[in-house]
């Protein structure tokens, strides 16, 4: 089994960064592409970001690309979403998922093993 912690929500002003953290514990997830979802009230859950096993092969949503860049350390068995110049459209529950495969998934299914969440909320 593997367990994911997210970590690095908070309040933030329009135009800030946050740095979301993922540790994984129970298993390395070194062979495991990951990826980050989030949902806002009212909304269905999305792709945010994903990230291949290595690290080396990255997929981001139109809505965040330029902005969002995710990062996989597989020496601390922790992934990262470095978010930049944020917007109150980006207000949401984040979420990072485990999947037991080489490739990057944009499809949620794909995914395994599932964080807790941290809350995202970017004021205007």
């Amino acid at each position: 089994q593997v367990q994911l912690v997210e970590s690095g929500g908070g309040l933030v002003q329009a135009g800030g960064s946050l740095r979301l953290s993922c540790a994984a514990s129970g298993r390395t997830l070194r062979n495991y592409a990951v990826g980050w979802f989030r949902q806002a009230p009212g909304k269905e859950r999305e792709l945010v970001a994903a990230i291949n096993w290595s690290g080396g092969v990255t997929y981001y949503a139109d809505s965040v690309k330029g902005r969002f860049s995710t990062s996989k350390d597989n020496a601390k068995n922790t992934m990262y979403l470095q978010m930049n110049s944020l917007k109150p459209e980006d207000t949401a529950v984040y979420y990072c998922a485990a999947n037991p495969s080489y490739r990057l998934s944009i499809e949620s299914g794909s995914y395994d093993y599932w964080g807790q969440g941290t809350q995202v909320t970017v004021s205007s």
